[in-house]
């Protein structure tokens, strides 16, 4: 058990934490969110010990084992398994100590622990985790020395989670992964047998891996039982209750007041006006909840250009005289919202830069509308901007003629104010330094957007921000990301880069998932299915078939307007403040907001169904 009892800690003279406490018991899956700057990635380091208290105790129990990722894992001529299987200190001391030791007593108590903590199976252990991190086995042979600072951080991953400490601390680990990664860390901590604390904006992940929500807020910690988004509701309640209770409490010292005013002077209401001065020293203030600080994204909006913006036929696309990609026949038009599956080496990055105009076709050709641009960003970006200069600066590059308020007024479009703009790029967080990228890459109002992993170092707030401005955007969206929340709301299309081969996949997110989780990690990359032998030709589906077929799926898409109109008046419901005067109405609300939810899901699933037998009857059949 991880006990946190009533602890101040200060930077500077600035409270972090002003007698915060929390109890977190063994085996609990646990998300550390708060606004940035809070102090979480402090909280850690007091966690770890690295930092003194300045009042307050950490507890654990005496022999629990803490684990973290280092900043990077050290490039050294050992191999990536190696690497990995040094993190277990234990074991690797025990094996160089058989090794050494020749009194027969040490050597049984030695074999004794290794057996104990299945020492024998480590290898493979540590293969497993490695391949669910993207390194296949040739790769975990390599010197660790050959890898990026990227991939050194998906080795420092690995050999935490093999040395399976007892109390887990892991800091944004999704932030060097892409999708697929992602999705196996996320199951692999929701079966990590100890206890687990997650820095994160990953809203995925802190919805399916983890069963409560630490919220650092105020200098103090708030345990919340259930996913994130339940977290986010229960706050919102919480926070609707508060706000009315200051509002209530302000309205009754106001008319206390009053009276002390009227008759402080009286001799006759004197003592009566003491009375009521002291119950207003006696009130404890209630302050109404301070509403959330973020900023949208402000996306310049193109002009309209006639489909497609981009056509390819029999388009082959590499480096020097490999190609990474054949045989590309794709069409883009202004209103696509595209997100790019498949593993890690895939060839995704490789197209976003078709895309964009970084890489040139090898063969085949490529169609562009004449007037058509292209913002493009990628991670590596972000560490590509002018260190010594300002955000301010970077834009005057861009547009020398506009007047500085013009150019300020761009910033604040991106969340970067006054304070940020005339800021070194150097001190800006990583945030920030990504909103500038974002600013650059959407500066000349492009009819498609590229976005290779464009919410690493977003937090929460400023991925919602982004997830509305790209909804709003009268553009064309192509994504690369590990962030299943944003591709859900944003992607309409899906594109599986496998193989050399860009195919549409035919379901939907949640089928990515499970292909992905249901199969053992070393499983072969998805084949395309075989022909099937000829057979007789269908009968076509009668006319009155047809007819019934689309009655059906009338019905069904009348069942979603109908839910959709619901939904949005118990939205609207939910959204009054006066409603939380009520608990008793607010969990009657909400229940029927979830009823509402749940059969919106079934209802769009039966429209989908009913949509696909009828384009299949109506589908002409192939005479062969």
């Amino acid at each position: 058990m991880l006990r946190i009892d009533d602890i101040s800690y200060s930077i500077a003279g600035r409270p972090l934490f002003a007698g915060a406490s929390a109890v977190i018991p063994d085996g609990h899956k646990v998300g550390l969110v708060g606004a940035n700057g809070t102090g979480k990635t402090t909280l850690f380091r007091l966690i770890r010990g690295e930092l003194s208290l300045d009042g307050g105790t950490i507890a654990l129990p005496s022999r629990a084992r803490i684990g973290g990722v280092a900043q990077e894992a050290p490039g050294t001529d050992q191999s990536v398994l190696e690497t990995v299987l040094e993190a277990d200190t234990e074991r690797a001391a025990l094996l160089q100590e058989s090794a050494r030791t020749t009194d027969p007593g040490r050597i049984a108590e030695i074999q004794t622990r290794l057996a104990d903590i299945d020492a024998w199976s480590a290898e493979a252990r540590a293969a497993t985790i490695l391949k669910g991190l993207g390194f296949s086995d040739e790769d975990q042979q390599r010197p660790s020395a050959d890898f990026s600072g990227g991939w050194r951080m998906r080795m420092a991953l690995a050999g935490v989670l093999f040395a399976q400490p007892d109390l887990l601390l892991l800091d944004e680990p999704t932030n060097y992964l892409d999708l697929e990664g992602a999705l196996w860390l996320e199951s692999y901590l929701a079966r990590y047998p100890y206890t687990v604390i997650i820095i994160s904006h990953d809203r995925e992940l802190l919805n399916r891996a983890v069963g409560h929500i630490l919220h650092l807020e105020d200098r103090r910690l708030t345990l919340y039982t259930g996913s994130y988004d339940q977290f986010t509701r229960a706050r919102a309640e919480k926070r609707a209750l508060q706000a009315a209770e200051a509002k209530k409490q302000d309205a009754r010292r106001a008319h206390l007041q009053s009276f002390v005013d009227r008759f402080r002077a009286k001799a006759t209401k004197a003592k009566q006006a003491q009375s009521r001065i002291k119950m207003l020293a006696r009130m404890e203030p209630i302050t109404a909840p301070e509403e959330a600080k973020f900023h949208r994204f402000t996306f310049p909006a193109p002009e309209t250009l006639s489909p497609p913006i981009i056509a390819m036929e029999g388009v082959s696309v590499g480096y020097g005289d490999r190609a990474v990609l054949r045989g590309l026949n794709l069409r883009i038009d202004q209103d696509d919202r595209i997100a790019l599956l498949g593993r890690n080496g895939q060839g995704k990055s490789t197209l976003s830069k078709l895309l964009a105009e970084r890489l040139p076709a090898m063969v085949g050709g490529i169609t562009r509308s004449s007037k058509l641009r292209v913002g493009y960003f990628a991670q590596h970006q972000v560490d590509e901007l002018e260190l010594d200069e300002t955000p301010l600066d970077h834009v005057r590059r861009l547009r020398p003629a506009e007047a500085p308020a013009r150019l300020r007024a761009r910033l604040a479009g991106f969340g970067l104010m006054e304070a940020q703009a005339e800021t070194r790029v150097r001190q800006l967080s990583g945030g920030q330094k990504a909103r500038l990228s974002l600013l650059i890459a959407t500066i000349d109002a492009p009819h498609l957007l590229v976005l290779d992993e464009p919410t690493n170092h977003l937090d929460i707030e400023s991925r919602e921000a982004l997830t509305e401005a790209l909804n709003d955007y009268p553009g064309a969206v192509v994504l690369v990301s590990h962030d299943m929340h944003l591709l859900s709301l944003v992607a309409d299309r899906l594109w599986l880069v496998d193989q050399a081969q860009v195919t549409p996949w035919q379901g939907d997110l949640d089928d990515y998932r499970a292909m992905l989780l249901s199969q053992p990690e070393d499983r072969p990359r998805p084949q395309p299915a075989p022909s099937p032998a000829p057979s007789p030709v269908p009968k076509r589906a009668s006319r009155d078939e047809i007819l019934d077929l689309r009655a059906e799926t009338r019905r069904a898409e009348d069942r979603v307007e109908k839910l959709t109109d619901m939904l949005d008046r118990l939205s609207e419901k939910m959204a009054d403040p006066a409603l939380y005067d009520d608990p008793t109405e607010v969990e009657k609300w909400g229940r029927k907001h979830a009823e509402a939810s749940e059969a919106m899901i079934r209802a769009e699933a039966l429209w989908m169904e009913a949509l696909e037998r009828l384009e299949a009857a109506e589908r002409p059949k192939d005479a062969s």
